[in-house]
């Protein structure tokens, strides 16, 4: 249930309670002047709409409201309890969290909130119900934001005693399967009673930070714990906004590739997916591809909305690189190829004061409208404007999937052993970009996903493998598929207990291999990969073959000419292994064998920095992105007839396309062009 209308919502995070009116009335003269249509207002609002525990004063939100649908925009209204207000903080000291070092922190920041506080619970539903109870028939009201960026964590008592009642319902109230699974023989750790254990922290299991911990059973417990107790209050708020608002999507953002929180747990409860993309801007393109499709795979591969992304600079990082010309319309079109039915901005006006005071903007400090930023906004406006209907609610027709596990990133990297050095994001984008780079559309999903619609599936850093995923990826092999799995997968299950049986675990029937020993390396050590030119470094996993065939092999050591890489025949498809941490040339290499069983590598996949995404309207129309990432013109030769929507341009198949430097094309491709 995403919100539609005539076309892509545009716009981004708005403020005005921050200045005076007379200044409204500038920045709506602006927003008309830029394509603005949606603002998001709202978010840090809780200490403007209830000053006090028994005061609420929505003058100032009545007005903003008001005004936008005025000027015919629309609003995504937040419910503004992501930061408390001061007053909340000191009469009730228990909703401030408890860090991982034991200190109950004084109120300050945002995220400020323990999720377990009774207090915050029941002050932040009562303020959604309010906000609900007075705009759920708003004329302006698009959709409702809750909360804001959910995340971190907290260890205070309140938390303690809902992390034992969570325990207590995951193991039906036995401390015997509680105990088996945590392993805690181990130690002398074995508990007789729920109120002994205690949340992982420094003063309990860890060591040396959140990553070092005696017990991964406890330390993933209290992470899916977190997850969910988070979980929980979105819901409290979404349960009371229902009560007065049946039918206006609810959502929350989300922050892409982010660790501490679990997001195919919440997928279900969103009515659409939104998220916050700020990519390191020296990461390459596929790096925000992958949270793109990681989102759109979140809801069975729905559209999302971009929620924030920022037209210039960010303020949070030490260094802050600004955006080119041309990158913000690069990155803009690129979230839309990717699945995003929104395109919307933080900050519309930068703040006078506090931390983000020089984060980008639309507007910015002396308000103008000839910047080079506005310009380019101004730019992309029309320009959507110009797409009209076209991309919404478009699917993307992936015949290779990409398997993405909350539980085997953090599994993998709160271990001890083999390598703290091997990070699940890197090893994942490795083989993503590979995928992306040949031409590829990929859907990234859970574990849990359905196979079958897929030729491919890549499961690169599987660490954990819960439920029947090992023989649903061998009916996707007996088929004539392809699944393609690395070192450190098929180690544990979904208690982190190491498998009793040969790595890689219940994989190694469809990858045919046994592994008994893996060494481990800093990074600067390189091992050859002569067969495929390449190099391997951090992890090497001694393959003793059962059935695979050999591909490419370690150049040196003792276990020289023993396998790297291998291909096992299971039923009409494939499966393989790549056992150790190849350089990104040796991951192109394999990939793109792979997807080339399949006729998946793409018509452009020879062409550097040009990246392309495909997606299907409801009615079949079939819209091609091109994006060109290089400061140089992309030259090219089209595979099909197909007609610009930026440019109305027609080019037949056969015909040069060309694509300035940074450039976009979206084509909608000739349905006769495409058949012949």
């Amino acid at each position: 249930m995403t919100p539609t209308g005539p076309k892509i919502p545009y716009g981004g995070d708005y403020n005005p309670e921050q200045w005076p009116e007379d200044v409204w009335d500038e920045d709506h003269r602006l927003f008309t002047a830029a394509g603005i249509d949606t603002l998001t207002v709202g978010v840090f609002s809780w200490s403007l709409t209830q000053p006090a525990e028994d005061t609420y004063d929505f003058t100032v939100l009545d007005r903003i409201l008001d005004r936008a649908a005025e000027e015919g925009r629309r609003v995504c209204l937040a419910t503004g309890t992501a930061a408390l207000p001061p007053w909340l903080a000191h009469k009730y000291p228990e909703v401030n969290r408890t860090d991982f070092e034991g200190r109950r922190h004084r109120y300050g920041q945002r995220h400020n909130f323990c999720p377990s506080s009774p207090a915050y619970r029941t002050l932040a539903t009562r303020l959604a119900e309010k906000l609900a109870e007075r705009y759920a028939q708003h004329p302006a009201l698009l959709d409702w934001h809750i909360n804001n960026e959910y995340g971190g964590a907290c260890y205070c008592d309140l938390c303690a005693e809902a992390f034992r009642e969570w325990l207590r319902d995951k193991y039906d109230g036995s401390l015997d399967a509680l105990n088996d699974a945590w392993w805690t023989t181990f130690w002398s750790h074995r508990y007789t009673d729920f109120a002994e254990i205690e949340p992982p922290s420094a003063l309990t299991e860890h060591w040396r930070g959140p990553d070092h911990t005696a017990f991964q059973g406890i330390t993933l417990d209290y992470l899916r714990f977190t997850t969910d107790a988070l979980l929980g209050c979105f819901l409290a708020e979404k349960e009371v906004i229902r009560a007065h608002d049946p039918d206006t999507p609810v959502t929350t953002n989300f922050m892409g590739m982010f660790r501490p929180l679990d997001y195919h747990r919440w997928a279900p409860h969103l009515d659409f997916v939104s998220w916050d993309s700020y990519p390191p801007l020296d990461a390459p393109p596929t790096w925000p591809a992958l949270a793109h499709d990681l989102m759109r795979g979140l809801k069975d591969g729905a559209p999302f909305w971009l929620m924030e992304q920022t037209p210039s600079t960010t303020a949070c990082r030490d260094v802050n690189p600004l955006r080119r010309p041309g990158e913000l319309r690069l990155a803009t079109f690129q979230a839309i190829a990717h699945g995003a039915d929104a395109a919307l901005y933080f900050q519309m006006r930068a703040s006078r004061g506090a931390c983000e005071k020089y984060h980008g903007a639309v507007i910015g400090h002396a308000g103008r409208d000839d910047t080079r930023v506005f310009r380019e906004v101004a730019d992309i406006g029309r320009e959507l404007e110009l797409l009209g209907a076209e991309p919404l609610n478009a699917r993307t027709p992936a015949r290779a999937a990409l398997l993405f596990d909350w539980d085997s990133w953090w599994a993998l990297e709160i271990s001890d052993g083999p390598s703290r050095l091997v990070k699940y994001q890197e090893v994942v984008h490795a083989y993503y970009r590979a995928a992306r780079e040949s031409g590829a559309d990929v859907d990234v999903v859970p574990q849990t996903a359905d196979l079958t619609p897929y030729d491919v599936v890549l499961a690169p850093a599987l660490h954990m493998v819960k439920g029947d995923l090992a023989t649903r990826l061998e009916a996707v092999a007996e088929r004539g598929g392809t699944v393609l799995t690395t070192f450190l997968s098929g180690r544990v299950d979904a208690h982190d207990r190491a498998f009793l049986t040969d790595v890689p675990g219940p994989l190694a029937p469809l990858m045919g291999i046994r592994i008994d020993e893996w060494d481990s390396r800093q990074r600067e050590f390189a091992q050859d990969i002569p067969e495929l030119r390449t190099q391997a470094r951090l992890v090497f996993e001694i393959v003793l073959p059962r059935g695979a065939e050999t591909v490419a092999t370690y150049g040196t050591d003792f276990y020289a000419g023993t396998p790297a890489v291998t291909r096992n025949a299971f039923g009409e498809g494939e499966g393989w292994y790549i056992a150790t941490a190849l350089d990104q040339p040796g991951v192109n290499e394999v990939v793109r064998r792979v997807l080339a069983r399949h006729d998946l590598v793409g018509p452009y996949a020879g062409i550097d920095g040009l990246e392309t995404a495909t997606r299907v309207a409801p009615d079949g129309t079939r819209l091609l992105f091109l994006l060109n990432h290089t400061t140089e013109s992309a030259r090219l030769t089209a595979h099909a007839t197909a007609t610009d929507l930026l440019t109305g341009k027609r080019t037949e198949a056969g015909e040069p396309l060309t694509l300035d430097p940074l450039g976009v094309a979206v084509l909608r491709l000739d349905h006769k062009s495409l058949s012949k």
